[in-house]
């Protein structure tokens, strides 16, 4: 009889060392307990894969709040306190960043309770998520299909986000109400010296619409501020752009946002972030932590990845290496889509958080 070659043999059944003894063992959700959505997401972080980012996310964000509820220091308050832009009590400022099609589908409602209880202390966005929230004040959003053809979206006056459909009326909608706030905003400026940043323009428009549905309405009551470097790229950069011409003069600063961003992470005593998408709004709460040397708590969820440099698919070692997010620090990336797993996400932590201390 044939023996079996050693060198098979040895590459096959290679004897393995001894893993750590808290090394976690994979293991799902017992089904034969029933239907139980709490502990199904339990079980995430032992499933692996994405379900592992998303348990240690959790933990990650759960820090943020336990931290954040902390008493703070007499001296801490006091220095918190200097600058006029830091109100907040909190041992963790929390920022938050989303990009525009995040409001555009139904995490709006998830995001507006997020500000509506004042549970993160700023937000950074795009234009299109500012001017999205506000005109689905005025109108409403459809579900289509991936599929519709552009062609013939465009002769009928539809315009398509992914899957979402927005009638061109809505942006008609928008230019009769946002034109007369710009023309306001224009008196004040000429009259009274307003100087009008992307964040002050973003908490008018939130108070004057007058809407309990909107995160721009609850940002403005609770004194949390939007920022938008880059709020003249979309509708409302249109609407600009025509006021321009009928009632010209109009200034926005945005170097002012600039310095309360950054003056906000600076004089934060620790800081979390949690940035839904990437782009732009990534890179400004990031650097803006860079001011402190880095954030003390980070999670990221998009679904870009990094073989292209890109900073939307950069990794949270990729900030470390910036001092955008501390060497201690212990951040989480969740490869997903946002509009699967972001209602999960605050679900078992900003909402645990919020329904256990509310009574």
């Amino acid at each position: 009889m044939n023996s079996e070659p050693e060198l098979a043999k040895d590459a096959v059944l290679q004897e393995s060392i001894p893993l750590p003894e808290n090394t976690p063992v994979v293991k799902g959700y017992d089904w034969s307990h029933g239907i139980n959505y709490n502990e199904i997401l339990k079980t995430y972080k032992n499933s692996g894969f994405q379900a592992t980012n998303f348990g240690k996310a959790v933990d990650e964000i759960n820090k943020m709040l336990e931290t954040r509820k902390t008493p703070l220091e007499k001296d801490d308050q006091d220095s918190y306190e200097d600058d006029e832009f830091i109100k907040r009590k909190s041992n963790c400022t929390i920022f938050f960043g989303y990009t525009s099609n995040i409001v555009s589908s139904g995490l709006r409602e998830t995001i507006k309770f997020l500000v509506q209880n004042k549970l993160i202390d700023c937000i950074v966005t795009t234009a299109g998520g500012v001017e999205e929230d506000l005109i689905k004040c005025l109108a409403s959003t459809y579900v289509g299909s991936f599929e519709l053809p552009g062609k013939d979206l465009r002769e009928k006056g539809i315009n398509r986000i992914g899957n979402l459909l927005v009638p061109n009326d809505n942006y008609c909608k928008f230019e009769n109400w946002v034109i007369p706030q710009l023309d306001e905003m224009l008196k004040e400026q000429k009259e009274k010296g307003t100087l009008w940043t992307p964040s002050k323009m973003i908490e008018r428009l939130g108070q004057r619409i007058n809407n309990e549905e909107s995160i721009c309405y609850w940002a403005a009551v609770n004194k949390i501020p939007i920022f938008c470097p880059a709020l003249t790229d979309g509708s409302l950069g249109d609407m600009m752009y025509f006021h321009s011409f009928r009632n010209p003069g109009l200034v926005l600063d945005i170097v002012s946002d600039l310095r309360r961003i950054n003056t906000m992470a600076v004089k934060a005593v620790n800081t979390g972030i949690i940035i839904v998408g990437g782009g732009l709004i990534k890179h400004h709460i990031c650097n803006a932590n860079l001011m402190r040397n880095g954030a003390d708590f980070a999670v990221y969820l998009n679904t870009a990845s990094e073989f292209d440099g890109s900073d939307a698919g950069a990794r949270c070692d990729e900030a470390v290496s910036w001092g955008k997010i501390r060497k201690e620090a212990n951040p989480v990336k969740i490869y997903a889509e946002a509009t699967l797993i972001l209602p999960l996400l605050v679900g078992e932590t900003f909402a645990k958080f919020h329904f256990k201390h509310e009574k």
